[in-house]
């Protein structure tokens, strides 16, 4: 129970920061962060595999499984919110 209790704590506290930090970021700075945002997701989504994977607790693994589910939605979302940028910088071709 206590490993419950510590693993919400832990999920909980990753949600209010980072939502904060999110918050606080300008939108003229949000586009070129997001490169870097998506390489720290990545890093999320591996953390929350191999913890998923290793724990014996049910808890932990639902947990570490959301964990997964919303670093790969924020991983795929990054990645499409930077070819939208990138397109904008292409050259237009005469038709």
């Amino acid at each position: 129970m206590e490993e419950l209790i510590f693993n919400l704590f832990i999920f909980v506290l990753a949600s209010f920061v980072g939502f904060e930090l999110i918050t606080k970021v300008p939108p003229t700075l949000h586009t070129p962060l997001m490169s870097g945002a998506n390489a720290i997701s990545g890093i999320t989504l591996i953390g929350a595999l191999i913890i998923t994977g290793g724990s014996d607790s049910a808890y932990a693994q639902w947990i570490g499984f959301a964990a997964i589910i919303f670093a790969t939605i924020n991983v795929v979302g990054g990645f499409m919110v930077t070819d939208r940028m990138l397109e904008m910088f292409k050259k237009k071709e005469d038709n």
